[in-house]
């Protein structure tokens, strides 16, 4: 088995495994010996998700485990065809140079994956932004040296959204502060320009919605901060909150679904779709 480096799914798997094995009662070194594994560094790196797993080798966590519910074995092979993907989007190899944290190389690679993105912003979503919009978001960051940085991570924010538009395409639902619509980014006419894409591409693709928070919603869920939820083929959805620094990946099942009922709540509170879009409308013509 190759050594890997581990992402979200692959830690997700090996905490999953891990669980399983604690439920049969038995010690590291009683389940590397009945998996003919090396001893307990070999599962203890496939357990913090250093190890892949092969189909063959989750048949034996299986029948070592003695895990004979139907809805748990399904669970673990979809969570194990996620951590054993070999998948890597172009993105990392195209944009390398613009990819500076490990974090964000995660969050690429999930997005590849994901069949589903969910959000609740104070900005317009990267996967929606205009490129003017997007230069001037990148620019105010004080992240990046030089110009020339500053465009290829645009570049990058853009062909991020081709992820929509393929074979298989995102779904992308997200619940928009109204103070994102308010905050003037880039000027009159980059907010123009911006308005008048959101209405675009949820007009042209069905599997895009944009709901406004108003302010008059009062106080909500999302006060505390905007967060995102990555849902999948397989497997359960994981959610993540950006720091100025870094994102942080939330995994545990009672945490992810906090952020669920969140959503759903801002869902309910937000307007409608038709109301948004009537909203930005009005934006466009007072502008």
């Amino acid at each position: 088995m190759a050594e890997a480096r581990p992402n979200v799914h692959r830690r997700r798997f090996g905490s999953a495994l891990r669980s399983l094995r604690l439920a049969s009662g038995l010690s590291l070194e009683e389940a590397a010996q009945r998996l003919g594994l090396a001893g307990k560094p070999a599962l203890s790196k496939i357990e913090t998700g250093k190890q892949r797993v092969s189909g063959l080798g989750l048949t034996a966590f299986l029948s070592v485990y003695a895990v004979d519910s139907e809805e748990t074995v399904a669970k673990i092979k979809a969570m194990a065809a996620l951590a054993s993907s070999s998948k890597r989007t172009n993105l990392l190899d195209e944009y390398k140079e613009a990819i500076q944290t490990a974090e964000f190389e995660d969050y690429l690679h999930l997005e590849g994956m994901a069949s589903k993105h969910e959000s609740y912003l104070h900005m317009v979503p990267g996967l929606l932004q205009t490129r003017e919009y997007a230069t001037s978001v990148v620019e105010r960051s004080q992240v990046w040296a030089s110009q020339r940085e500053v465009n290829r991570f645009v570049d990058l924010r853009i062909a991020r959204q081709a992820a929509w538009a393929r074979e298989n395409p995102l779904s992308v639902w997200c619940i928009l502060d109204e103070a994102a619509l308010r905050r003037v980014v880039g000027g009159p006419e980059v907010m123009r320009g911006q308005f008048q894409r959101l209405l675009d591409v949820t007009e042209e693709h069905a599997h895009i919605v944009i709901q406004i928070l108003p302010f008059s919603a009062g106080a909500h869920p999302g006060l505390d901060g905007p967060f995102q939820l990555l849902h999948f083929p397989g497997g359960s959805p994981v959610a993540m909150v950006e720091t100025k620094t870094t994102s942080i990946y939330l995994e545990e099942d009672g945490i992810v679904d906090r952020y669920r009922t969140a959503l759903d709540t801002l869902r309910e509170e937000a307007l409608d779709v038709q109301a948004s879009r009537r909203l930005i409308r009005e934006l466009i013509k007072d502008s």
